[in-house]
């Protein structure tokens, strides 16, 4: 097996990090791709503002899951975790006995593989691994190529230098700096943009109830598992689409629907803290049926973290039952949810035209839809999704 190791104070993980990754896993045919944070480089001191381990681990590990590489992935806290400065040779130590017989890639930057006689133990390192090196500049390969011969001549190393198209050069101090002033967010990835958004970092000073669209976007992301992402920008899509069409306010959909599953991934012990912390009823179908309270706890979050207004709050609420005499961004959000374009779970068809037609209509079509299944699938339907059902099958026979 073919696994790249590729470390770094990712002091924030960027595009060109990002790039370079992607470009080494296909040129190199990996299978696996190690991306390690470093605790204390050697070679460089961390500036005191440095956010913590932990934060430099989860921005890595937001990033990676955007990365789409060829191969499998993981985020290693081996040198977090370990006291005193990171050394190369001490992390490819540890990995070679936990992969004694595939091949270890230690990918580069320029700098690093120009300087790679100067590390400590070169000779080593060189014995556990093949040395990557990728130029980021159109200069570079040329110098590259020249050290590549010199390290094979003088630490019989094993070294290449793949040509990696699409690569970023991206400056991490400059990044840092244009972060403090409010700049730099399409040097990131946008959910670890709104990570250091959301904690604060690198002199950012975002409010949490007052963020523009743009950045709310990305906020939200980071309270998503990155399979559920493409759902929920879909039903932002779908809402503003729906909101035009029915003359409803769209960034107000836009915004209940970016938020409309903020506690989705939330456990029940989860649940039952916000529910305490925000003073949250639930019925017995609530407390029976864990799927419904992100709904509940949902609205509530947006309320208080995120500033949502009344309207914002409600659509949240009752996106997941419905509920009789609807408002019509409560519709919106419900419809946008059930027919985003990702949504494959039944032939929606019929329910995507109609909801551009005859908002009602769709309302009665999805919300019997919904009924329907629940009960072929043995699940409880709540007595909201019923009574908002028959209120329309009323209001639509008179």
């Amino acid at each position: 097996m073919k696994i790249g190791v590729y470390g770094g104070t990712f002091n924030p993980i960027h595009v060109g990090h990002m790039a370079a990754a992607r470009g080494a896993a296909e040129a190199l045919g990996l299978d696996m791709l190690l991306l390690i944070p470093a605790g204390l480089p050697p070679h460089k001191v961390l500036a005191a503002d440095t956010p913590g381990a932990k934060h430099r681990l989860e921005m890595a590990r937001l990033a990676l899951e955007c990365m789409e590489l060829p191969c499998e992935s993981r985020v290693l806290d081996l040198e977090l975790k370990r006291e005193g400065n990171s050394y190369t040779l001490d992390t490819l130590r540890e990995l070679r006995e936990k992969f004694p017989k595939d091949r270890l890639y230690f990918l580069m930057g320029t700098d690093m593989f120009l300087t790679f006689q100067d590390w400590r133990e070169p000779g080593k390192i060189a014995r556990l691994c093949t040395l990557c090196a990728f130029g980021r500049e159109a200069g570079d390969r040329e110098r590259l190529l020249e050290q590549k011969i010199r390290l094979e001549r003088e630490l019989g190393a094993d070294a290449v230098v793949p040509e990696l198209p699409g690569m970023v050069e991206v400056s991490s101090t400059q990044l840092r700096e244009s972060l403090e002033r409010g700049e730099g967010r399409e040097f990131l990835a946008p959910v670890v943009y709104g990570y250091i958004l959301r904690n604060g970092l690198y002199g950012t000073k975002a409010d949490m109830r007052h963020l523009s669209l743009e950045d709310l976007r990305c906020v939200a992301q980071t309270m998503l598992k990155h399979t559920r992402v493409p759902h929920v920008l879909g039903t932002e899509g779908t809402a503003a689409a729906l909101a035009r069409r029915w003359g409803a306010d769209e960034e107000s959909a836009r915004r209940a629907a970016l938020l409309h599953d903020c506690t989705k991934k939330c456990n029940w012990e989860q649940h039952m803290d916000l529910c305490r912390l925000y003073h949250i009823p639930l019925d017995k179908e609530e407390r029976r049926e864990e799927k419904l309270l992100h709904a509940v706890t949902g609205a509530a979050v947006a309320r208080e973290e995120f500033g949502a207004s009344p309207e914002i709050e409600s659509a949240i609420r009752w996106h997941t039952t419905g509920k009789a005499d609807m408002t019509l961004l409560e519709k919106i959000i419900y419809l946008a949810d059930y027919i985003e374009p990702t949504r494959d779970f039944c032939d929606l068809r019929e329910l995507r035209a109609l909801a551009f037609e005859d908002i009602d209509r769709a309302m009665l079509l999805g919300l019997t839809m919904a009924v329907r299944d629940l009960k072929k699938r043995g699940v409880a339907v709540h007595s909201n999704s019923v009574r908002a059902r028959d209120y329309l099958k009323g209001k639509l026979d008179t």
